[in-house]
């Protein structure tokens, strides 16, 4: 099993001593889209999973879930946690077995969801039903030093509820002079292009692990689709995730790293629990 590049004690040490007074800001990639942010002293959580749920639940399955990281931290020990999202209703992006504890240790965490999830979700943590911050595509909510803005998804595709409201969702993070881009789960759907281009992303965070119908879940952007994307919408650098988690549906980031270099698209490919800071940036 992929041990994480920086063990739970460390890791943690680690993000509490990042500089909390410059203008720079900190990531870890906690596995699979797991991101942690610091800036400014204040932390957001990216659509974490922090557990094993999903290898338990489907132990006994034709599609077990073998673990192929060991997890980055225990969510309880978390407990400096500002805002946390949820991009869809999928356990790795929404785990009760993460986000209950991390509610419990950072009992004023904010939580931010695509509003058409809203009963979903509250049925799934056992949460009031005000207690999730909803959004749609083309709205924002500002919560502390952070801007998010709520971005259509395609998992497989572009899916609305009866109201017109998106189940799957990325979000456009703005704080200070960056804007950070977590596309959640989907493909490269039309005009996608033309609804991100306009925010000058600094960082997109995409995933590579494809669109294989064999696999019998849904598909995401591919090796080579995620740099290329990240160059036509402008972004900075682009960070690749959701591979190396479930053995049954990953991919090579060498393949990606190949891409990139083709494209010339400025990027960086973390390990679990690796810090990371806009230092790095181009």
């Amino acid at each position: 099993m992929i041990k994480p590049y920086l063990q739970p004690g460390a890791l943690l040490e680690n993000i509490r001593n990042a500089d909390k007074e410059s203008d720079r800001f900190y990531l870890w990639w906690l596995g699979q889209s797991g991101f942690l942010i610091q800036w400014k002293g204040q932390h957001i959580l990216l659509d974490p999973y922090l557990s094993d749920s999903l290898t338990k639940k489907y132990a006994a399955t034709d599609k077990p879930h073998v673990r192929m990281t060991e997890r980055a931290v225990n969510p309880a020990r978390l407990d400096f946690i500002d805002i946390a999202t949820s991009s869809h209703n999928h356990t790795d992006h929404l785990d009760a077995k993460t986000l209950r504890p991390l509610i419990s240790a950072n009992p004023k965490m904010k939580l931010i969801i695509p509003e058409a999830n809203r009963d979903f979700v509250c049925e799934r943590l056992g949460c009031d039903h005000n207690y999730p911050i909803g959004l749609n595509e083309r709205e924002q909510v500002t919560l502390g030093h952070f801007t998010f803005h709520g971005v259509p998804a395609a998992h497989n595709k572009l899916e609305r509820d009866q109201q017109g409201r998106c189940k799957y969702m990325g979000f456009v993070v703005e704080f200070g002079p960056w804007k950070i881009y977590h596309s959640g789960d989907t493909l490269w759907y039309q005009d996608m292009e033309e609804t991100l281009k306009p925010f000058g992303v600094d960082l997109a965070i995409l995933p590579i692990n494809g669109n294989k119908p064999e696999r019998r879940v849904a598909g995401n952007l591919d090796h080579q689709e995620a740099p290329l994307l990240a160059q036509a919408i402008g972004a900075g650098l682009v960070i690749p995730c959701h591979y190396h988690m479930f053995a049954f549906n990953t991919a090579n980031p060498v393949d990606f790293t190949i891409s990139a270099e083709k494209l010339q698209q400025p990027y960086k490919v973390l390990q679990c629990g690796e810090p990371w800071n806009s230092d790095q940036l181009p």
